[in-house]
């Protein structure tokens, strides 16, 4: 990885861009873990608020779903924001379109902080659907940029920080929302407020960074933009050059937009749609979420310390972001994404076994925790990371930015939907549920073994070319992709 980060010339301009993007995935993660450990306090929150309004306490039922409720409408909120990631990436630039997506997460912020002083749990909910928009956009358009802004070599790599600063973010929000920190009747609200920080900090370093050179060339026709954003991309003048002839090679065979029409009719990109839907739903489906989301409630049935298997969730996290950060350029996606994806199938199918003996087996609880980190190691390995940005790879420059936006629905509308039904299915399916997690990552990976090609340092174009050749025959390369090699 030094070798390679050395031969790439990383300049301070290219390093600022990446950390400057990936500050938004570090709200993203820090929202999606402070709302897991202290869920009680906040759900008496909830009854207080309407014991005072109907003198009455809450059911348990109605809880149940106003609690699950407020933890999804934040991937609601983002599945349909990212129905603006094209949009916004084709009309202000990859750039700008993150500094405007970023005023959703300052104005969800302060909602949120609001919501105990105005004694109204929908203000609280009000603050999580905002902040669900920033979602939505966030992840599609920070992909699009850091992987218009990254030398080929090590696009994979940077794009795998967006996961890293993701998984961080989970681990600060899990410490955030513990008792001994600020998950307490008195500091919650200010608790959920602390995104504020990375959120301003993205202001003051965001702005002084290049726009995506792609984007001045291809979509604006800015050459000489282009030329200077790459220079202080790259700092050295003889690989703009090639990498700029690169471009208007690509532009040269490729339209300046494509519809969603087009994008859907268009032959040469219907395998990359198969692809891009079935490795998405399989990383969202598979299990992952409901770890993240629940894991606080699901180990409460066996162990007292419950909120600090929680943290170790996190721990786990984003120590298998790192790893697969340092393998993302040495083992590949598709590699990654195999092993991923089966380790998940695996790990699911055990968990039922043992979920399904643990109240006759108690001892068993531990190998329960143990399967649990496996599939948070599995999902970081491969499905994780490479969910997000294997979608801008396999399509061209007019299509990368519908196809992110897909990207972003298929993965929030998947995460949306798991957070609303996991609890009611886990109490109609008990241990069985974690079946069907079994029979989505097995689907995934058979699909990811068949259909996707190894995209690891070839250029968007060479990736291009090989769907636009193929027109709907099962890809072969001289590589053999259709290997673990």
């Amino acid at each position: 990885m030094h070798g390679l980060l050395f031969q790439s010339h990383l300049t301070a301009t290219l390093l600022a861009s990446i950390l400057g993007a990936v500050l938004g995935p570090l709200q993203i993660g820090y929202h999606t873990g402070n709302v897991n450990a202290p869920a009680r306090i906040i759900e008496e929150f909830f009854n207080s608020t309407w014991r005072a309004r109907h003198n009455q306490s809450m059911t348990d039922h109605s809880l149940t779903l106003l609690w699950s409720l407020s933890v999804s409408i934040k991937d609601f909120g983002a599945l349909l924001a990212s129905l603006g990631v094209k949009h916004l990436a084709e009309s202000y630039g990859r750039r700008n379109s993150i500094l405007i997506a970023n005023c959703l997460s300052v104005a969800a912020a302060c909602i949120m902080f609001a919501s105990k002083a105005s004694g109204a749990f929908e203000v609280l909910i009000l603050g999580r659907l905002v902040f669900g928009l920033f979602c939505g956009l966030v992840m599609g358009l920070n992909q699009l940029y850091i992987q218009e802004v990254s030398p080929t070599n090590l696009r994979g790599a940077f794009a795998t920080l967006n996961q890293v600063s993701l998984a961080s973010g989970i681990l600060i929000g899990v410490v955030a929302g513990l008792e001994t920190t600020l998950g307490t009747k008195s500091n919650w609200a200010m608790m959920l407020s602390l995104s504020l920080i990375p959120a301003l900090t993205q202001y003051l370093v965001l702005p002084f960074c290049p726009e995506s050179p792609r984007y001045f060339l291809m979509n604006q026709g800015e050459e000489r933009k282009a030329e200077t954003a790459l220079l202080r991309l790259r700092g050295h003048a003889a690989r703009v050059s090639s990498e700029l002839e690169e471009m208007k090679e690509e532009a040269a065979h490729t339209p300046t937009r494509v519809t969603v029409r087009d994008f859907l009719q268009k032959r040469s990109y219907r395998e990359p749609i198969l692809i891009v839907l079935v490795v998405n739903l399989g990383s969202q489906l598979s299990g992952f979420n409901t770890i993240i989301n629940y894991s606080t409630k699901m180990f409460q049935a066996t162990f007292n310390e419950a909120k600090y298997l929680t943290l170790g969730v996190g721990v786990v996290n984003v120590a298998f972001t790192l790893v697969a950060f340092f393998f993302m350029e040495r083992a590949g996606r598709r590699k990654l994404l195999l092993i991923g994806f089966l380790s998940i199938g695996v790990c699911n199918f055990l968990m039922t076994i043992v979920d399904s003996v643990l109240h006759l087996v108690p001892e068993l609880r531990s190998l329960q925790v143990l399967l649990v980190f496996c599939v948070i190691s599995a999902y970081e390995l491969g499905p994780g990371p490479v969910s997000w940005f294997i979608a801008a790879e396999l399509f061209d420059q007019p299509g990368r930015p519908i196809a992110m936006a897909l990207t972003s629905m298929v993965n929030w509308g998947g995460k949306f939907v798991l957070a609303l039904v996991f609890p009611p299915l886990l109490k109609i399916c008990g241990a069985y549920v974690y079946l069907i997690f079994t029979a989505v990552a097995l689907l995934a990976f058979a699909v990811t073994w068949l259909r996707l090609p190894e995209t690891k340092g070839r250029t968007f174009d060479d990736i291009a070319e090989e769907f636009r050749g193929a027109e709907g025959i099962p890809l072969h390369n001289s590589g053999g992709f259709n290997t673990f090699t």
